[in-house]
């Protein structure tokens, strides 16, 4: 009965670069309507560093992958 165990490791990176674009996209539209140009700033950092941060959490995990692999040989 020896079960390859799977692996838990959840990729949070994806969530939070969802939601730091998603939040973003917000601050970007509240910011046109109200006309307050640093909301808009604000928002605009957010929306573009959401898919880095998604990107970079994503290869942390899989290199403490590759690195338990090779761990276990």
């Amino acid at each position: 009965m020896s079960e390859e165990k799977r692996k838990l490791r959840c990729p949070m990176g994806i969530p939070a670069g969802i939601l730091s674009v998603l939040i973003g996209l917000a601050g970007i539209i509240i910011g046109v309507i109200h006309k307050e140009l640093t909301t808009v700033l604000f928002g605009a950092a957010l929306f573009l560093m959401g898919g880095p941060l998604a990107r970079v959490t994503m290869m942390v995990h899989s290199a403490n992958d590759r690195l338990d692999e090779i761990e276990n040989k």
